[in-house]
């Protein structure tokens, strides 16, 4: 297999919000990035896009050369990837327009240049079926929104050559993104299948009347929700498990709950009365705010926690490289 090239130009195939952040994260790192959309007037919503999240990114931080105007647009998909070294494709989430849009990028992009979907639900073995060089082709699944948030899924299909996996992760890593690497494929990939989890109670417990559509928020975010925004679940309870760590909750407390918690999860009917109890619950508890006043909390927040995270990120690589040279 012909090795992949440096990544310089970044191409990315459709700029709706998820498109519109990646774009953002790319110009960010200081990538030249080609845009196209078919959609009318998507130039325009994906600059203005671009133009107001800009001091989100410059406040996470600039790479070298970082610029807006390093942005193109082109109407003209084939011509968008032509000269590209990495895709980040972005389309709606059907998977039949997929298998034909990744046939085409396939067909018109630089042979050894690696294109990825952020697809969150369809499988890659499903996109690359008609690709004549399927063996590029990977999902690098991003959380909304990729200009902040580090997570990305990779996941090759079974044409996918493992170097274009390694390579991708390679890539996301350089670029400030915190790849993790699924080993199977599974519909919906990880990230998403735990939130449907998580949700699905929360619905229940609403459902169920045991609490309104605030106090089910209020549960998650001023709960479990902080303490997952610094370590994960298996972590959090080794440090649950007191002195006796991971063992210690396996032996005692994991029978308790696989025993009588995980039965009595609910399974919620979703009902159109149960659907409008949650939007009128969630508008609520919106309190007149718009969409982008709550994302611009959101992200202010976020912004708060990834600096923390990388302060203690960089004490303890300084701590590890003095405990080495002493």
């Amino acid at each position: 297999m012909t090795s992949h090239r440096p990544v310089h130009r970044v191409a990315i195939v459709g700029t709706g919000t998820i498109g519109a952040s990646w774009a953002t994260h790319y110009l960010a790192r200081g990538f030249d990035v080609t845009a196209t959309d078919p959609a009318p007037h998507a130039e325009t919503a994906l600059r203005s896009y671009v133009d107001a999240a800009w001091e989100g990114a410059t406040t996470l931080g600039l790479s070298p050369g970082a610029s807006p105007d390093r942005l193109r647009f082109t109407a003209e998909m084939r011509q968008a990837v032509a000269d590209a070294d990495f895709v980040q494709e972005n389309a709606p989430e059907r998977p039949e327009f997929k298998v034909k849009l990744f046939a085409d990028i396939d067909d018109a992009t630089p042979p050894d240049a690696i294109i990825a979907s952020s697809s969150s639900g369809i499988t890659m073995s499903v996109i690359q079926a008609q690709c004549r060089h399927p063996e590029r082709t990977v999902i690098g699944h991003p959380f909304n929104p990729p200009h902040v948030i580090p997570l990305v899924e990779v996941v090759g299909g079974t044409k996918t050559a493992p170097e274009t996996v390694h390579d991708a992760m390679a890539f996301y890593a350089s670029i400030g993104k915190r790849p993790i690497h699924l080993k199977k494929e599974v519909p919906g990939h990880v990230a998403n299948r735990l939130q449907a989890a998580l949700y699905r109670e929360v619905v229940y417990l609403i459902e169920q009347g045991v609490l309104d559509v605030a106090g089910a928020d209020d549960a998650v975010s001023w709960g479990p929700g902080l303490r997952w925004g610094v370590m994960g679940p298996n972590l959090l309870w080794h440090l649950g498990g007191g002195e006796g760590g991971i063992q210690h909750f396996m032996d005692t407390l994991m029978p308790q709950m696989a025993g009588s918690l995980w039965p009595a999860l609910g399974n919620p009917q979703l009902t159109p009365e149960l659907q409008e109890q949650i939007v009128n619950g969630v508008l609520e508890e919106a309190d007149g705010h718009s969409i982008d006043e709550l994302a611009t909390q959101r992200d202010a927040m976020l912004f708060g926690l990834l600096a923390v995270r990388a302060q203690y990120a960089a004490s303890g690589a300084q701590t590890a490289a003095a405990r080495q040279s002493a």
